[in-house]
C-alpha cells in the first residue's frame, strides 16, 4: 500500500479505499502541520545527537528517518487515547505536547522518568521504555483496563479511549511481545501495535530475524493486520486513524506493520557502517519521508514562504533546547530514594541518611 511515490506524486490505490475517509477529512493545513512537525523533530534529533558528542548526553537515540511513521500516527490517535512508547519515538512526544526537553534529561542522567503521564499537558504520552518489547505489556495492561472500565466502544467515538504501543522490529524477537499479542487477543482490548520496521535490530537485519513479513505475526494471534509505508507520512495517518477505530469500536487489537529505515546510528555508541552497506543506506536517503512530502506540498503549490518559515522555526527550536539543555542543572542525589516506594522505607531512610553523611565528609564536614 502506498500513497506518496517518491517523487511526490499522490494517489489512492483501490486497496486503499477503506482508508480514503480518513485521508479526506484532513485539511492543507493538516498537511503543513505534519511537515512543520517532521522538520521540527528532525532538527532537534541533530541537535541533540551533536549535544551528545560534545559531552552533554550519556546517549543519544535517533529517529532520524521515521519521522512520517510516528507524525502521521501520533496525529491519528484521538486526545483520549493513550500512547506507550519505546525509546525513540521523539516525534511521537512532540505531537502530543511533551516538551522535549525531558527526553533529553532523561538521557543526561538527571531525572528517572523524565515526565509525568498524569498530567494532562503531556497527552497521554506514557514514559520512555528501555527494556525491549515491555512496554508492549503495559499497553495491553492499560488497554484492558480501558475495557474493563466502560472507556471503549460506548458507541462514541469523540470520547471512546484506545490505547497505542510503538515498537521496532528487533522487539518481534522479544518474549514480552509474543505474551502482550495473545493477552490482547484473548481479551479483545482495544489496542494497536504500531510495528515501525526500521530493518535493523542494532546490527541484526530483519531479514535474520523473520522469514516472512513482520505483519504477518497478526495472523497466528487472530490479530488484524496491515503493512504500509511508514515513510509516506499521509499513509501513516490513515491507517492508524481508522485501526484506532476499529480498536476502540469493539474490533479487538490491529496491528499495523510502517515500513521505514533507520538512517542514523541505532544510538551514539553504534557504528552502523560495520554491518550495513552505503548502497542500502543511500537507497534509504532517496525515500527520506521529509524530502517525499516536501516534494508533494510543493506540487500543490506550497508557497516558498512557508519552508522558509518551516526552516527557521526548526533552528530555532534546535537553538532554544541546546541552551536549556546546558543549563540543565545536576539535580539532589537524595532523589534516587524518591518514589522506590509508595510509602516511607525505613531501609532506605537509613541509605538514604548515610550517603547525606558520605558526601558531608567529602565536602570537608566530619568524617564519616
Amino acid at each position: 500500500m502506498q500513497f506518496l511515490s517518491t517523487d511526490g506524486v499522490f494517489s489512492v490505490s483501490e486497496q486503499s479505499e477503506q482508508y480514503a475517509p480518513y485521508l479526506e477529512r484532513l485539511t492543507e493545513a493538516d498537511h503543513r502541520r505534519f511537515y512543520r512537525d517532521m522538520s521540527v523533530v528532525r532538527a532537534f534529533d541533530v541537535e541533540s545527537a551533536n549535544l551528545q558528542r560534545q559531552g552533554q548526553l550519556a546517549l543519544w537515540v535517533p529517529s532520524f528517518g521515521q519521522e512520517a511513521a510516528q507524525v502521521g500516527s501520533a496525529h491519528a490517535a484521538r486526545p483520549q487515547d493513550h500512547l506507550f512508547p519505546s525509546y525513540r519515538e521523539h516525534a511521537v512526544g512532540f505531537v502530543r505536547g511533551i516538551d522535549l526537553l525531558n527526553v533529553l534529561r532523561l538521557l543526561r542522567g538527571v531525572t528517572h522518568g523524565g515526565w509525568d503521564p498524569k498530567d494532562p499537558t503531556n497527552g497521554n504520552f506514557h514514559l520512555y521504555t528501555l527494556v525491549i518489547g515491555s512496554q508492549t505489556l503495559h499497553a495491553t495492561g492499560y488497554a484492558l483496563g480501558q475495557k474493563l472500565d466502560g472507556r471503549t466502544n460506548t458507541g462514541n467515538h469523540e470520547t471512546d479511549e484506545a490505547t497505542m504501543v510503538y515498537f521496532g522490529d528487533g522487539a518481534t524477537s522479544q518474549g514480552d511481545v509474543s505474551e502482550a499479542l495473545v493477552f490482547a487477543s484473548s481479551y479483545q482490548t482495544p489496542q494497536v501495535f504500531f510495528l515501525q520496521n526500521n530493518h535493523w535490530a542494532i546490527s541484526v537485519p530483519v531479514t535474520t530475524q523473520s522469514r516472512t513479513p513482520l505483519h504477518r505475526r497478526g495472523d497466528g494471534f487472530g490479530v488484524p493486520n496491515v503493512q504500509v509505508d511508514g515513510n509516506d507520512v499521509l499513509a501513516s495517518f490513515a491507517v492508524t486513524a481508522k485501526h484506532l477505530d476499529d480498536a476502540r469500536s469493539g474490533q479487538g487489537p490491529q496491528l499495523i506493520e510502517a515500513l521505514t529505515y533507520r538512517i542514523g546510528a541505532h544510538t551514539t555508541s553504534d557504528d552502523p557502517t560495520k554491518y550495513r552497506t552505503q548502497e542500502e543506506l543511500d537507497s534509504w536517503v532517496a525515500k527520506d519521508p521529509i524530502a517525499r512530502f516536501e516534494a508533494y506540498l510543493r506540487s500543490q503549490n506550497a508557497p516558498q514562504s512557508f519552508f522558509d518559515d518551516v526552516d527557521a522555526e526548526a533552528k530555532d527550536f534546535a537553538s532554544d533546547i541546546r541552551c536549556r539543555t546546558l543549563a540543565l542543572e545536576t539535580p539532589d542525589m537524595s532523589l534516587m530514594f524518591d518514589h522506590v516506594y509508595s510509602e516511607p522505607h525505613p531501609l532506605l531512610e537509613e541509605q538514604k541518611a548515610w550517603l547525606a553523611q558520605y558526601e558531608n565528609s567529602m565536602n570537608g564536614g566530619e568524617s564519616a
